[in-house]
């Protein structure tokens, strides 16, 4: 019960200094869940997409890691429009809020951060939406190194120390 206890005010601490910073409308009202509620509501914060557009905190970014993959952020990244996407389970879900918000999909490039990470290894060029032979990106990873720097570069904006 105890164990439960501290997971549950670990959450709920993560999710007033992350959702309340810079999320238009925070979901969670009142306690966190237990037990089976617990599971489900941990399922909803893991798949809630944010938009970052604006800069936000290292340690909000490790507090949304703690939400769902623990050492690790999902994000898209809209080259065009310096903004990005995080939070959601997968990376194709980011990259539709994005075209959702009127994003093009040849600017939007799906990486991984890993906030505890040193800085030159924070960021990992790695998800599906990234293969795209039209814009001879054949793999997984961004293969262009201008294109890697540039999302380095907007990464960098929108997440301080």
């Amino acid at each position: 019960m105890g164990e439960a206890r501290s997971q549950n005010e670990r959450l709920e601490c993560a999710l007033s200094s992350a959702v309340e910073r810079w999320s238009p409308k925070p979901n969670v009202v009142g306690s966190i869940p237990t037990g089976r509620e617990f599971q489900i509501f941990l399922l909803a914060k893991m798949s809630e997409i944010n938009l970052v557009n604006r800069s936000i905190t290292l340690k909000e970014l490790k507090d949304i890691a703690s939400l769902g993959f623990g050492d690790m952020v999902k994000a898209v990244v809209d080259v065009e429009k310096r903004i990005m996407a995080i939070g959601g389970s997968m990376h194709a879900d980011e990259e539709k809020f994005l075209l959702e918000q009127g994003a093009s999909q040849d600017d939007l490039w799906g990486i991984n951060i890993y906030p505890d990470s040193q800085e030159e290894n924070r960021i990992e060029f790695d998800s599906m939406i990234n293969v795209r032979p039209r814009q001879n990106n054949r793999s997984r990873g961004v293969e262009s190194i201008e294109l890697q720097k540039k999302i380095i570069e907007i990464v960098d904006l929108l997440i301080k120390e």
